[in-house]
This record gives structure tokens, sequence and C-alpha cells, in this order.
């Protein structure tokens, strides 16, 4: 090895040694930054976190959700991890002249394969190039450092495809079928002499090593900490059922505060989140309040957080976040960092004052209150980011800890506390309802165990089904089918309270647990081996929450069980409806708990139904905006979500919109209003239509 090889294979480890450095130095700073955060029991069952793994992360399966997107990024994930091969053979080239992986006889193919693969890449950079700053896709920021990757990536398959095209030259090799492109450049460049493609080939193999230990540095300070963060994200995320919230200890005496108020409030495996965000925008681009013109979005949210983090981590720390330090010396986290480890100049000491408030200053209160809860973000998150549960961690502060609550949300509070429902109308009169039909049978629990009868069901009205004038139909409809297929049921009648998903949903944990404690203790009492009800917020909260406090019971929609019904023949669709039907999916019914099928089996089975799919159906329907408690508060930024969505359900030209959930029966027919269309659409539950074919004769459903 002569004396400039040495010169070049020194120069490549001093290099490497420092990139290297420099990563592992971030990372670890990353670490501790998150070590601030609560810790959190964790549940081992490596098996099917492995099996998340796999799925997610290698089988890329959030992503192809997006198909555009998501081939993309299969494109640069798989071909990235190949190229790597790439890289380490271009090394060994410049290293030892004339050298290559020993791969044998496999090695021709290898060459062929990482050629293919190159084109590939840059093919994918062309594309991402074009979609963020020429079709300027509205949910992609289009800064600098959005195209630097780009540039690092593309300059990394140039300089290996110039390179080894070099290469052929400086040793005299022929053009060869195993390196396509690389031929065609030795080929273009054949009349440079040995030296010329030497220079030429050590420009290409220092540009690509730059690149390489740059990206390699940069990644951990960038958006690009995903691919670290990201894949840890997937492995540590929830296994239980998706959106369930995390109780609050209230005989913990040494909590002083309830809810989020500071950073280190949340948990660490949440602080996880905040670096394994992609940037990609995909969450906010399916949001219902950053659609309709309101203040939140969530990528935006988690993006303040993990900038809040960072800085606040640097005071707490003195670790500088941002490497190499001469270059970010002026950023704030780095300056911050000093003047905590009181290194800084003057200047740099005014950072020991970066106190800014968690809620108010990083997150206004006008974002956490427009959150619909419909988890349409976490359901399009590649790395499965939980957006949801950080905004209710955060009301939780607001109403427990500050006593903040919208004025409207206070009162509905304050009548469930004292009548159960969140109008406050009277509780003696909450099985009234049923008295509106008599050709329907709805006994209460107390009245079947007076005439010594069992029940299978216990039917959960729930506050709309028992208040609300359109909603009592929904619930007689469905009594009319249970007493048609001869199901016996029995409701509590004015001892059913409220279910409290809209205290938990607004942050009154203190509350909901009052009431969890309660109707379960109503349930034992009485018994209750099954549940159903047509409130798909009660449905959830049943079915996933409640059991943390000693639930023990089969819960169902009554869509689900409707449509057994009618698979067992207990139930006949048989005089036709001659609607063009189509169904909004409830985002309790169907994010949450993933029940799509039954409502539309029940549809299909309807002779004279024709059914249409929104653009948005299923796990990518949007929200009604009644969720979260939403539905007790005045919408006075932007655009009306319900209008929105009567809009998308109005494109398909329907004459009747669907539901099987009273909340949004309610913000779909309001929509309907406001498009003045109420009078050629209507707005019917799922129980409802079926009723009229079951038991009516009328041809269509406004008769």
């Amino acid at each position: 090895m002569n004396g400039l090889l040495w010169i070049n294979l020194i120069a490549f480890l001093l290099v490497t040694a420092y990139a290297v450095s420099l990563f592992v130095y971030v990372v670890k700073t990353r670490i501790e930054y998150i070590k601030l955060g609560k810790k959190v029991d964790f549940d081992g069952k490596v098996k099917e976190r492995l099996e998340k793994i796999w799925i997610n992360v290698f089988g890329q399966k959030k992503l192809l959700k997006d198909k555009k997107s998501g081939i993309i990024h299969v494109m640069f994930f798989y071909g990235f991890i190949l190229v790597q091969f790439g890289a380490i053979d271009f090394i060994i080239k410049g290293i030892k002249p004339g050298a290559h992986l020993p791969l044998g006889p496999l090695y021709p193919g290898f060459t062929f394969f990482q050629e293919i693969v190159t084109l590939m890449i840059l093919v994918a950079v062309i594309w991402a190039f074009y979609r963020r700053y020429v079709e300027k896709l509205v949910r992609l920021k289009r800064g600098f450092k959005s195209g630097l990757v780009l540039i690092f990536i593309g300059g990394l398959m140039l300089s290996v495809l110039l390179g080894n095209g070099m290469g052929m030259i400086w040793h005299g090799h022929e053009g060869t079928w195993t390196e396509p492109v690389a031929s065609l450049i030795a080929g273009a460049f054949a009349w440079m002499g040995e030296t010329a493609s030497i220079v030429v080939f050590y420009i290409s193999w220092w540009i690509h090593l730059v690149f390489l230990l740059a990206f390699l540095v940069y990644v951990p300070q960038s958006k690009h900490a995903h691919l670290i963060a990201g894949p840890a994200n997937v492995y540590f995320n929830r296994l239980d059922n998706p959106g369930k919230l995390k109780a609050i200890d209230f005989e913990d005496e040494s909590q002083e505060s309830f809810g989020v108020g500071k950073i280190e409030d949340f948990t660490q495996h949440q602080m996880i989140d905040f670096y394994a965000c992609v940037e990609c925008g995909r969450c906010t681009n399916m949001c219902p309040a950053t659609g309709t013109g309101k203040m939140l979005s969530p990528m935006d949210l988690i993006l303040k957080l993990r900038d809040h983090l960072t800085n606040h981590g640097a005071v707490v720390t003195s670790k500088q976040p941002w490497v190499p330090t001469f270059a970010f010396s002026n950023t704030k986290g780095n300056q911050l960092a000093l003047a905590a480890a009181g290194q800084g100049a003057e200047e740099a000491a005014a950072g020991l004052a970066y106190s800014p408030s968690l809620i108010g200053e990083v997150i206004t209160e006008e974002e956490i209150w427009a959150c619909t809860t419909c988890r349409n973000c976490e359901d399009q998150c590649p790395v499965m980011n939980e957006h949801v549960d950080k905004i209710i961690d955060l009301r939780r502060y607001l109403v427990l800890t500050e006593g903040k609550m919208d004025a409207d949300a206070q009162r509905a509070m304050t009548n469930i506390e004292r009548q159960g429902n969140p109008w406050g109308l009277n509780r003696k009169e909450r099985e009234d309802w049923r008295e509106a039909r008599e050709d329907v049978h709805v006994p209460t629990v107390k009245e079947m165990k007076k005439a010594g009868e069992e029940f299978e069901y216990l039917f959960w009205v729930g506050s709309m089904g028992s208040y609300d004038n359109r909603s009592q139909k929904i619930a007689l409809s469905f009594a009319k089918l249970m007493n048609e297929a001869g199901v016996k049921f029995a409701i509590l009648g004015n001892k059913e309270k409220n279910s409290g998903d809209t205290p938990r949903r607004l942050g009154n944990e203190f509350l909901f647990q009052e009431l969890a404690t309660k109707n379960i203790e109503e349930f034992e009492k009485n018994e209750v081996k099954k549940i159903v009800t047509i409130d798909p917020h009660a449905y959830n909260i049943f079915k996933n929450e409640y059991p943390d406090f000693g639930l023990e019971a089969e819960v169902y929609h009554h869509t689900e069980v409707l449509a057994q019904l009618v698979e067992e023949g207990k139930l006949k669709p048989q005089y036709a409806v001659e609607e063009t039907i189509t169904f909004h999916d409830s985002c309790y019914l169907g994010r949450y708990n993933e029940v799509y099928d039954p409502p539309r089996e029940i549809l299909k089975s309807i002779p004279g139904v024709k059914l249409v799919e929104m653009e948005r159906n299923r796990e990518t329907g949007m929200c009604c905006g009644a969720g979260g408690g939403l539905m007790w508060m005045e919408e006075e930024t932007g655009h009306r979500i319900n209008v929105s969505r009567t809009e998308q359900a109005l494109a398909v030209n329907p004459s009747v919109i669907s539901s099987g959930c009273p909340y949004c029966l309610t913000m779909l027919s309001d929509g309907t209003k406001a498009k003045e269309v109420e009078e050629q659409v209507h707005t019917y539950d799922v129980a409802e239509i079926l009723e009229k074919s079951v038991i009516g004769e009328s041809q269509n459903l406004a008769s």
C-alpha cells in the first residue's frame, strides 16, 4: 500500500470515528431527554411485539394506506437497506484497490442487483421531490431540511454509480451486463486516462463517504430519527384496545397534580412518540379539526412537544442537542445547555429563564379542546404515534388541577353529576321514552324480576336514547326488532346513569370513575351477563375501559346483535326499501373497535336498498364532530365538521344517510338542514331501516 493509500485510510478512519462519535452522542442525549418522563410498567410479550415490528416496520402496512407515498417509502426503505452493502463494497474498493465484498461467484449477481436498486431509489427520489416541491401536497413540508435528505440519498446513489464507472476505467475492465450503468459511464468516459479516472474515482468515493456519514449524524437530529425511534415506538406500542385511556389512581397521595401540566408528566413511552414522528402529515391530512380550519394539527402538536422536550432536556441535562456544536452554537437548544452548565456568555445565560408553560405557550387551550378524539390521526400514523391520549392528559390537567373547562361543557358535567344526563332533565323520566309506542314491549329489570323472568341482554339505552326525541325512535326500533326476534332483554330504566364517556373524554376522570363504579355495582346487583347498546361511545367504554374497574360482561353494539339475528333467520327483511343509502361509520364503533361489516351486512340484506360508499369510509371515515365531548360545546372556529361530513355524504347522491350512532345521526341531520336538503335526503339509524323491511310495508322511508 503506497503512501497516498495510507493517508486515505487514516483520513477515512478519523472522519468515520468522528461521525460515529457524534451519532452516538446525539442518540444518548435524546435517550436522556426521554428518561425525564415518567417510567411505565412494561408487560413483555416479546412475541406479539416482534410480530408488530414484522408487520408495520418490515411489512410497511400503515405506510401503504397511501399507495403513492407508500410505494416511494418501500423503495427507499428496502433499497436503502440493500445499498448499504453496496456502500461497504464501494468503501472497500477505495481502501484497497481491486478488492470488493468477498461474495465469490455471487458477486456479479450482487453488483447487478445493486445497480437496479440504485436506479429504483433515484426514481423514488425524483418522485418524492416532485410530490413535495412540484405537486406541493399540503401535508408535506417544503423547507430546506425536507429536501436535504433527498439530496443526501440522491448524492449517495449518483456517487457510487460514477465511482464504479471510473473504477472500471482505472482497472481496465470491459463493460459487463452485471454492471450496466457503470459500464455505460465507463464507455462514455473511456477517453479519460488512468490517472484522471483515479482522481474522479476518489472524488466520488469521498463524496459518497461524506454524504453517508453526514446522513448518519443528521438522522437522529432530524425527522429521520424515526429510523431509530419508529421501530422502538412500534415495539413498545400498546397491545390492548386502541384508544383505551389509562386510569388515574386518585388514591395515590404522592400525586401533586392530575393529568399533564409539564413535559415531565408525560410517560417515557409517550416521549418516544415525539422523536418517532416522520413529519409525513398523514395525521393532519385526515384530522377533522385541521380540515375545517381549527387550530389543531396532530402533527404540529407532536412536533411542538418534541421541540419543547429537546429544549427543556438541554436545560435539565446541560447536554447540547445539536452537533457538531461549532456549527450550531447559536441554536436555542445549545445555548440553553451552555447556560444551564454555567458555560455560556451573558446572552446565553438568559436562557436559564426558559420556562414556557406547556399549556398556553407550547400547546394552546384552543388546540386541546378542538380534538374530537376520532383517532383518524393514529390510524394513519406509520410509526403508531398516539395523539389522543396526550390531548386527554392535557385536558385532565386543565379540568382536575386548574378547574378550567368550556362553560357549555361544564354545564353538561354538572347536569350529569346531578341528574345523570347532559341536559339536566329529571332522572325519574329516564324510562318514559318506552311509552311512545304501544306495539313495543320494553321491560325494566325490576319488572322482569317481579314477573319471575330472566333476560339475556341488558339494553343500555344511554342518555341520547332516553331523552333525545330523535334518538328515542332508534331505541324503539331496536326494541321492536328484539321483540320480533323473540330475544328477551331489559333496561335499567330510571336506575340507568350516564356511561361516563363524555366526562372521561372531556378530562373529568374523577366523575367518570364515580359513574363507572356505580354502574358496575348496578350491573352486578342485577347479574348482567350481556350488554347491548345503540351508543358506540357507551359500547366502547363498557367493552374496553370498564374492565379496568371490574366489569365482567359481554358487550355488543346493536348492529352486531341485529346482524346476527338476520343471519340466523330470526329477523327476515322482506319488504323492499327503495332507497340509495350511504353509511357513515361512527369513530367509536369503527376505528376504536373495527366494527365495520355488521351494519353494512344488515343494509345489504334489505330488498331494494342500494348501498353506496362515501370516498372516506370505514377506517378512513371522517368524524361527525360530536366525539370527545364536543357534542356539548359550541363550534366557533372554521367550518362546521358535521357540515363537511354531510357534504361528503351528499357527494354520492344518496336518498338516505345512515349511521349506527345517535350522536352521529343528530350531527348529520343538522348537516342536511344546514345544506337545506333535509326534505330530499333523510337520516336514519340502521335499526330503523331494518324495522321498515321486517315489519313495515312502505316502499320508502319517508312515507
